[in-house]
């Protein structure tokens, strides 16, 4: 069987939504190297396409994902597939997509499943999903940001439980501690997840952007340097034609057109 054959990340364009479907439901959707060389090169045309406002990662099959194929990255003759430098890093550790990305999960969703979900930014889970970090548990530990998105997303007492215990933990419990956003029937994680999609593309795609880099700057080195970053981010909406369009869709009393410029 081929690399191929045996898995791959796809794409879908829906309008200005690219949709990335892992699809390899015949090993519970785990990584090869090529298919996270495949969902970084996805990520990439989302960040770099100016007619792609947001994205939706999802998996075919009854799981999202059972995390890496371990053999193919770390046995005998394992072969990691080259990521370019500049390509946007799927666990938003280096480079990061500057567009929204909406993560639908279900089923098994374990170790860097839960990762590259946290590097996006809204997670909706099935009522059916199982998470769980358990690299402890294999004498190592999380190296793709569970470590520290746990923290910021659960804050430190739930990110420490989960992280240490190693334990499976179900949506609800998800939910409870802000990993996932929205719990809903199996089977509507990804029609949702489109449909959040959708309605974020109904806003200006520019201001939604700085609005997500701005929060990331805030995280990353404190409300301070957030703070000076405002007139720059004032400098870059207040005078596109976009804010003119909200301006006078508000006067008119309409709703929005939008062009991302």
């Amino acid at each position: 069987m081929t690399e191929a054959a045996a898995g791959r990340v796809r794409t879908e364009r829906h309008d200005r939504i690219l949709q990335i479907v892992i699809d390899n439901p015949a090993k519970k959707n785990s990584f090869s190297p090529e298919m996270m060389a495949e969902l970084s090169d996805a990520l990439t045309q989302l960040d770099r396409d100016e007619e792609l406002w947001a994205g939706v990662i999802c998996a075919v099959g009854d799981n999202f994902t059972a995390g890496l194929d371990m053999p193919k990255f770390f046995g005998p003759g394992a072969r990691p597939a080259p990521i370019p430098d500049d390509n946007i890093d799927p666990f938003g550790l280096r480079n990061v997509c500057r567009k929204p990305v909406i993560t639908a999960v279900q089923g098994i969703c374990f170790t860097v499943g839960i990762e590259m979900a946290l590097a996006g930014d809204i997670v909706v889970a099935a009522e059916d999903t199982r998470f769980c970090q358990m690299e402890a548990r294999r004498g190592i530990a999380p190296l793709g940001g569970a470590h520290f998105r746990y923290v910021t997303r659960a804050g430190w007492g739930n990110a420490m439980y989960h992280l240490m215990l190693c334990d499976e933990f179900d949506a609800a419990e998800a939910y409870r501690i802000g990993l996932v956003q929205e719990v809903v029937p199996v089977g509507a994680q990804t029609e949702r997840a489109m449909e959040i999609a959708r309605r974020i593309n109904a806003n200006a795609p520019l201001g939604v952007q700085v609005t997500k880099e701005a929060g990331r700057m805030f995280i990353a080195a404190g409300e301070a340097a957030a703070v000076a970053a405002i007139p720059g981010i004032r400098e870059r909406v207040m005078g596109t034609a976009d804010a003119a369009e909200g301006i006078r869709s508000f006067v008119e009393r309409r709703a929005a057109v939008f062009q991302g410029r």
